[in-house]
């Protein structure tokens, strides 16, 4: 039996075990939005930055919540199963959120491309879908894609976006151990994998190549605007009449994409929001049987 199919039975599985009650955590009350976007949270792998994430899902409310691509990371589960209990919260608390009666929407990306499967499937109220049209409160049509299939190295040679993303891990691993000693100082989070992207021009030519041709294509479908993910990158600019907005992800950045009840929309650095950690040694996550 493949770990894909079996963990997908546990997603199902999970909305009929009892829910943990609510955090009680009346100090900060939750933002409100009309719509939240989030993608590229790679759970199952150690870069998941899961108790932010926890963070951001405990003290934020929507109508709707789009899962934009990369929700789980099926390449790192193949090789080594990782799923600690912070990442078993996570799925808890997205479900909780569909069965209060948040509208959940699950886009599958390259890294969970198993649950392309299951398109138009819904598993613990949350919707599986290939991709969306989202209209604002101010009545702009929205694609909302993961961004794979832009990625000329995931579409032309797989191989070798295998081999980036073992090297990719290797900087999160070094991500990981500079970010626990400033956490050690008390110093808040900071992205070196992203500090790395800014610096290197390559890099940078790949992020514009990518942005243009997702533009490109919301504007052959009629839409004003597109959202994506993918490339672990947020930003929202015009290009050429076309609103292109990244949600960014949860190992580096810690962002996602907002939407007012207005239909103003906004980029959130989680990161600027979360509590400055003390001077205590981090704690070892647990890992879920």
């Amino acid at each position: 039996m493949q770990r894909d199919d079996a963990f997908l039975r546990a997603w199902r599985d999970t909305a009929t075990r009892a829910l943990d009650p609510e955090d009680d955590d009346r100090g900060r009350p939750p933002l409100q939005f009309r719509t939240l976007w989030i993608s590229d949270l790679h759970l199952g792998t150690p870069g998941c930055q899961a108790r932010a994430l926890l963070d951001f899902l405990k003290h934020t409310e929507c109508e709707t919540l789009f899962l934009v691509g990369d929700i789980i990371d099926g390449w790192q589960l193949k090789r080594h199963w990782y799923w600690p209990q912070a990442h078993n919260d996570v799925i808890q608390k997205l479900l909780r959120k569909a069965r209060k009666g948040t509208r959940v929407i699950f886009i599958p990306g390259n890294h969970d491309e198993f649950a392309r499967k299951y398109l138009h499937h819904n598993f613990g109220g949350i919707d599986v879908a290939d991709e969306w049209i989202h209209e604002t409160a101010d009545g702009r049509k929205l694609w909302i894609i993961h961004g794979d299939l832009f990625d000329g190295v995931i579409q032309c040679a797989k191989w070798l976006a295998y081999v980036g993303d073992s090297l990719y891990e290797f900087t999160l691993k070094l991500n990981r151990h500079l970010n626990s000693l400033r956490a050690r100082m008390g110093l808040p989070y900071w992205s070196l994998s992203k500090y790395l992207k800014g610096k290197v021009k390559r890099a940078v030519s790949y992020v514009g190549d990518f942005e243009n041709a997702v533009a490109r294509e919301a504007s052959k479908r009629g839409a004003q605007g597109v959202v994506c993910g993918h490339i672990h990158h947020a930003e929202m600019r015009d290009i050429d009449g076309i609103l292109y907005c990244n949600d960014g992800d949860w190992v580096e950045s810690l962002t996602a994409l907002a939407e007012h009840a207005d239909g103003t929309l906004e980029i959130i650095d989680w990161a600027k929001h979360m509590p400055v950690p003390s001077k205590a040694a981090p704690q070892r996550e647990a890992v879920a049987a």
